[in-house]
């Protein structure tokens, strides 16, 4: 099933890859670097998916997360990121509590990206 994803990260080969992957499939991607572009563009864009890296300048991930649950809550998230983890904070649970649908921590391969993807835009979350 071909979607519209808005892919939002701060490193150009990152969104660079994730877009080819994703375009590979048959996805209409858009691109933002950071959640506040991100945010200004749903003003006229409402794609089916959201891809976005938690730590980014301008707005962050968990805040950009917060604000499209509220917003537009039927679409579907998920949080991307390589940043440190410790053991009293790990981002991507916090996303997963806040309202995205699913995590991926970075470094990923092409196909846990794509079955992920798959499996929200077929209504299947794991």
């Amino acid at each position: 099933m071909a979607a519209q994803i808005l892919l939002v990260d701060d490193e150009d080969m990152v969104r660079v890859q994730i877009r080819s992957s994703l375009e590979l499939e048959g996805h209409e991607v858009c691109e933002a670097s950071n959640g506040r572009e991100a945010i200004e563009m749903l003003d006229g864009y409402k794609p089916d998916l959201m891809i976005t890296d938690i730590l980014m300048p301008e707005k962050e991930g968990i805040e950009t997360i917060m604000e499209v649950r509220q917003k537009y809550a039927d679409i579907k998230i998920i949080a991307i990121s390589g940043g440190v983890r410790t053991e009293s904070m790990d981002f991507l649970k916090i996303a997963k509590r806040l309202g995205a649908d699913l995590a991926l921590h970075k470094p990923f391969g092409r196909q846990q990206l794509l079955t992920l993807v798959n499996q929200l835009l077929d209504g299947k979350p794991s």
